[in-house]
């Protein structure tokens, strides 16, 4: 006969100790698994936020280029200079979508975000902010601002003028904050560079000497006329929170040296995470600062 089979399981003890292990393995793996998808949704946030600031830092320096582009009829007439000037703006203002360019201007600004206003004559190329096109002999707008949208988020949006009326759409939401100087060329006669960066505010006052004047003499004397380069800076930030601990940075969106000679005159140019909602805070947030110059008018 086979002898006999003898079979024993495990111990209670065992079993609690393979329990354990396997629970925690699994833990370990679940955690991990946690940090790779926090590390995955800021970093897609992340890609968003700058995409959203390439695509807008593109769209204003095409259109602000623009405003250079040659004007047959002014080149055959100098007199024609006695139209308005090709670039406006203002300093901690918004805008509504259906008013006429920048007019009736509203105080509700996004944390004091600017309007910059550019205007550029049509041709077989020209077209609008909006994609539209702007045929020879018309007159393009393209007019950045911030609003809130039905939602509370603020969204940078591009206005333009329409066959019928004017409108406005989104070109990147999540903004903090739009900043914009005008670099003005103050030599006499002109020598095409700039020799300071203004506000909109300030490029005003340096024609307060020409209040009274006719507005064809107005046209040609404005020192926006003598703008040649125009400084952005765009503040962005993520669609939901990722970072794990709020943030606490601070954005000077115009650069250090403007903001400590600003001071309190232009609030909006600096901008702290520590002032923010606890929501903002823990969000990705981006800070795209350029320079666009204005090609040369033609000889």
């Amino acid at each position: 006969m086979s002898p006999s089979i003898h079979q024993r399981g495990l111990t209670l003890v065992e079993v609690m100790v393979a329990l354990t292990i396997g629970l925690g393995i699994v833990l370990m793996a679940g955690r991990l698994l946690i940090l790779a998808n926090v590390a995955y949704a800021a970093q897609v946030e992340s890609a968003g936020v700058e995409d959203g600031g390439r695509f807008a830092s593109d769209l204003i320096g095409r259109a602000v280029r623009q405003a250079g582009a040659a004007d047959a009829d002014m080149v055959a007439d100098p007199a024609a200079d006695s139209a308005p000037a090709r670039l406006a703006g203002l300093d901690a203002r918004t805008l509504s979508r259906a008013t006429a360019g920048i007019d009736d201007p509203l105080s509700a600004a996004v944390n004091g975000s600017d309007v910059l206003a550019v205007r550029f004559p049509g041709d077989e190329s020209a077209v609008d902010c909006g994609g539209f096109p702007v045929a020879a002999g018309e007159e393009g707008w393209s007019i950045f601002y911030v609003a809130r949208n039905g939602e509370g988020e603020a969204e940078l949006r591009c206005k333009y003028r329409g066959a019928a009326h004017w409108s406005a759409d989104a070109v990147v939401s999540g903004v903090d904050g739009f900043q914009v100087l005008y670099g003005v060329d103050t030599d006499d006669p002109p020598d095409g560079v700039a020799n300071r960066y203004v506000s909109a505010t300030a490029v005003d006052a340096l024609d307060a000497g020409f209040a009274g004047l006719p507005p064809a003499e107005f046209n040609r004397r404005t020192h926006w006329k003598r703008v040649v380069g125009v400084r952005v800076g765009l503040l962005l930030h993520g669609s939901r929170p990722t970072r794990a601990e709020p943030g606490g940075a601070r954005y000077d969106l115009l650069g250090a040296g403007y903001a400590a000679a600003a001071g309190g005159e232009d609030a909006g140019s600096s901008l702290d995470e520590a002032g923010m909602t606890p929501d903002l805070r823990r969000r990705e947030r981006r800070l795209f600062t350029f320079t666009v110059a204005l090609p040369a008018p033609p000889s």
